[in-house]
């Protein structure tokens, strides 16, 4: 079922050898460019057009009524309420450690510099709504800015047929649950772009402010419009289709291997899920276990595509130091690690979004009830980016405090690097202070 990629014997840079989802964001983003440039034009009709087009929902208003939040989390299951709940608890305890304190160095007698750490102002999250919902994306957006003392709290997840153009209940619920009160009706690029550039419309119910920072995973339309919108607004992630890479040896039971390989081709035909190892012989113990398994899940149609996609496979190496070159290449969004002493590789793992250490910590865990975050990059991003957190939302802004006698002692190297640089005026700044 899986492609087999055999790399032992090679000293070549895997990178461009593992398998990967080929997404072309770029030619995406041309795409949604006139949806995003219409939705700044124009507000609530281009958001209302685009709805009917890519949703088939014709929205009577952009934002969800309170009333309505309230009576999803009233009529929430017990038993999908009481997993929130520890799901909202486990979370808190891991982002609340996360908050940054201000640091002031004494740079010399008189002269100080303070690093402060300040929350922005207004944010928002998208919570996505195609093959599946996600209440638990909810909290993982919504705790990390919580935590770091964002006021304004703005979540966005696609209008849903099937509960009467509203976002999935469930959605709704988490939001209650979390004390989250401002819900759009909006998915897609759409949504970014309503987030981004605001809408105004001739009823409150129409009208969005503007945020400045957008997170949360989504489809490639997503990705593109938030890519299109990078520096209009902050953005945590260019987020692809989800990928899971397993680092196991022989001592790896195939049944936990193929499961969490499942788990994960689960959610998309493109997900990716790989599988290194330097154990062939686990490597067909897993193949025999997907070939019973798969037919028993639920999504087998969609599991089947994404398990024999170009994107997945198993990466055959000449042993762990190799299989850790090859993970560390692969830089994946979710990384196992199901070896002997795995806590002690798993120490030397240098690229990965988040790393799930031994036979009992499985991605799935992650995603729900571990207490870290599952907003995480994708597609090689972990080499160069983090998952979301506390300071996803935080900005460091240095004060700059010198008294006269500070100033005095350090100006003439100030004027000497600014007629270095031809910038006189710079040097004339600090000179003017001492004039009489």
């Amino acid at each position: 079922m899986l492609n087999r990629i055999d790399l032992r014997g090679s000293s070549r840079d895997p990178r461009g050898l593992l398998p990967r989802a080929q997404l072309d964001v770029s030619v995406a983003v041309e795409r949604i460019r006139p949806v995003v440039e219409a939705v700044h034009q124009h507000g609530f009709s281009a958001i209302r057009e685009a709805t009917e087009k890519f949703d088939g929902v014709t929205l009577e208003r952009l934002r969800v009524p309170v009333a309505e939040i309230t009576a999803a989390e009233a009529a929430l299951d017990p038993d999908v309420r009481a997993a929130l709940l520890e799901v909202i608890e486990r979370a808190r305890k891991v982002h609340a450690d996360q908050r940054r304190t201000d640091t002031t160095t004494k740079v010399v007698p008189g002269g100080t510099v303070t690093e402060r750490w300040l929350p922005v102002r207004r944010v928002g999250l998208y919570v996505p709504g195609g093959l599946a919902v996600y209440p638990s994306t909810v909290v993982m957006n919504v705790v990390p800015a919580q935590e770091a003392g964002v006021e304004g709290l703005v979540v966005a997840s696609p209008p849903q047929v099937a509960n009467g153009g509203l976002p999935d209940a469930r959605v709704l619920a988490a939001c209650a649950l979390l004390g989250v009160t401002e819900v759009y009706a909006v998915g897609g690029a759409q949504a970014i772009a309503m987030l981004g550039h605001g809408s105004d419309g001739a009823d409150e119910a129409d009208r969005c402010e503007p945020v400045d920072v957008i997170t949360g995973p989504g489809n490639i339309w997503v990705t593109a419009a938030k890519r299109l919108l990078r520096g209009v607004v902050g953005i945590d992630a260019e987020a692809g289709p989800t990928e899971i890479a397993i680092l196991a040896d022989e001592t790896a039971d195939p049944r936990h291997v193929a499961a969490d390989l499942i788990s994960q081709a689960e959610h998309d035909p493109l997900a990716a899920s790989v599988l290194v190892t330097d154990s062939p012989a686990l490597a067909d113990a897993v193949e025999a276990e997907l070939a019973t398994r798969v037919v028993r899940t639920k999504h087998d149609e969609r599991v089947r595509t994404a398990l024999t996609g170009e994107q997945s496979g198993v990466v055959l190496v000449d042993d762990l130091e190799q299989g850790l070159r090859v993970v560390d290449a692969y830089a994946a969004e979710h990384l196992e690690i199901q070896t002997r002493d795995a806590r002690q590789w798993a120490l030397r793992v240098r690229n990965a979004g988040a790393i799930f250490v031994g036979a009992w910590s499985p991605v799935s865990l992650g995603d729900y009830a571990a207490g870290s975050n599952h907003v995480l990059p994708t597609g090689g991003c972990a080499r160069h980016s983090s998952g979301l957190s506390v300071q996803s939302f935080l900005r460091g802004i240095h004060v700059v405090e010198y008294d006269e006698a500070a100033l005095r002692d350090v100006a003439g190297h100030v004027v000497t690097l600014a007629d270095a640089e031809d910038l006189p005026a710079h040097g004339e700044a600090v000179k003017a202070r001492f004039e009489r």
